[in-house]
This record gives C-alpha cells, structure tokens and sequence, in this order.
C-alpha cells in the first residue's frame, strides 16, 4: 500500500470526463483500474490517496498513467480570465488529468465510442475483453481482461465471433485494425514517435477513423495536449458560450486539457 498528497487530482471527475472506459467504482471516490497488464485499487480523501501498490509500481505505471509529472495548477492559472466560460469550467473540473493510457487500448476503445453513449461503450468494450480473455501474468486469477489483438481473435472464434458482442458495424472497423497491427507490429511503435499532425493523418488513414476519434486517440492515447476533439458537447459549448465562433483556447498548447473542463463543466451543468 502507498499513500500519497496530491492537489489537482479527483478520481470522480477524471472518471466521468469521457476519456477512460474501463474504471470501476468500488464505493464513493474508490475506483479497480485496470492498466497496461496490470491493476489498481485507488481510495481518495480530499487531496490524500490510498493505493495498492509498491512504490517501484508507483513509480513505473501509476505515475505516469495519471500524470501526476505535469503542473494543473499552472495550466489553470495560465487561463485568460476574461474567458468566463473557461474559467468557470476549470474551476469545476480542476480534479481532471488527462491520462497516459495505452494506445492500444485507447485505438479499440475510440472506435467503439463513436456514435455511441457511454454505458454502451463501456458495455462494447468489456464484452470483446471478457469475449477473448487476454491476461498478463500479472492478471491471472482476476477477471480482468486486456484488449485483445487479432491472434486472441482468431483462437476465440475468428471475425464471425466479433459480430455476436453488440458492436454492429464497428465490429469491421476492429478487425480491419487489428489485422493491419498483425501485419504491421511496428505501427504502434511508430505512432508513438509521431507529432500531432502526423499522428491525425496517420489514423485517419483507417477505416472507421475519422476527425473526432483521431484526436482522441490522439489526447488520450498519445498524450498530445494540443490535441481538441470536438463532439456534440463542445459544438454546443461553442454555439452557447462563444456565440458561434470558436474559442481561442482550442488551438492552445494545452486545448485538450481545456477541453476536458468544458466537456465536463457543460455535461454536469446540462
């Protein structure tokens, strides 16, 4: 067990800000997240957390994974105050950080989410972990899954075994990917190198792909802040707020990160 004092940080709020699908809440500020082959139970009072793991653990996956390296209360403080809006919502949403998760995961899980609320979302992707039952060792004995690649696919049922689990036509989008990894391992390798504007081009190269989901697989996946996904929510932040016209903000260093405070703001506040 390792405790720690961090500012900046609400579990609550980072698990209802729409970048993370796999987080389960076990009580109040008490969340089972599973990551990059392994797990973590993490308790939250005010700025003091519990968490069960080593501080080797701590240092190697939950620090980075929760971006604990870099300055929120700078980037808060670095807001114009004469955007009302945005001041407003970083003061709501202070609690958010915008995830280090893994890219693989993410690629799978954004391409579920199009189109798509979030409880089926979480619903799509825990039946094609739970359908192919890929575990690190570190897993096993849990009932914990991975994201699968196409070789879990293939061993489970093969592409007809895909249709079965709710995901209707992204169901092709999936296999198409995980068939391109097998075929290409390095590409994950590959993207991880790239800037944002290559990254954006290189994803929208697949099927199933387009604008939205690229710069969240961008934001959340590959850690571009600059990176500003713009759905259905933030059209209306930029209809109702900005009378139409879109915020300087979303073309900042650190959009995504602003964009994940209005995106919250404007959903808690519907």
């Amino acid at each position: 067990m390792v405790t720690k004092d961090i500012n900046y940080f609400d579990l609550e709020q980072i698990a209802e800000s729409g970048q993370c699908f796999r987080w389960k809440k076990l009580d109040d500020y008490k969340y089972r997240i599973p990551a990059f082959g392994s797990y973590l139970d993490i308790a939250q009072t005010g700025s003091h957390f519990e968490l069960s793991c080593t501080e080797e653990e701590f240092s190697s996956i939950w620090y980075n994974y929760f971006d604990l390296g870099t300055d929120y209360k700078g980037l808060v403080q670095r807001i114009d105050s004469r955007d009302e809006f945005l001041t407003r919502a970083a003061e709501y949403g202070k609690g958010i950080r915008i995830l280090n998760q893994d890219i693989w995961e993410t690629i799978i899980s954004f391409i579920i989410s199009q189109n798509n609320n979030i409880p089926r979302i979480k619903k799509g992707i825990e039946a094609v972990c739970s359908r192919y039952m890929r575990q690190s060792e570190a897993l096993k004995g849990t009932d914990i899954y991975m994201i699968p690649y196409l070789e879990d696919i293939e061993k489970n049922g093969g592409r007809e075994s895909l249709s079965g689990l709710g995901l209707g036509y992204r169901d092709e989008y999936i296999w198409g990917i995980c068939s391109y990894q097998s075929q290409s391992p390095g590409f994950i390798e590959e993207l991880l190198n790239l800037d944002y504007e290559a990254s954006m081009k290189y994803l929208m190269n697949f099927k199933g792909i387009g604008k939205k989901v690229a710069n969240c697989i961008c934001l959340f996946g590959l850690h571009h802040l600059d990176a500003c996904p713009v759905d259905v929510w933030m059209k209306k932040v930029i209809d109702e707020e900005y009378g139409g016209v879109m915020p300087a903000w979303m073309t900042d260093l650190y959009a995504g990160v602003y964009q994940q405070y209005t995106f919250f703001y404007k959903r808690e506040k519907k």
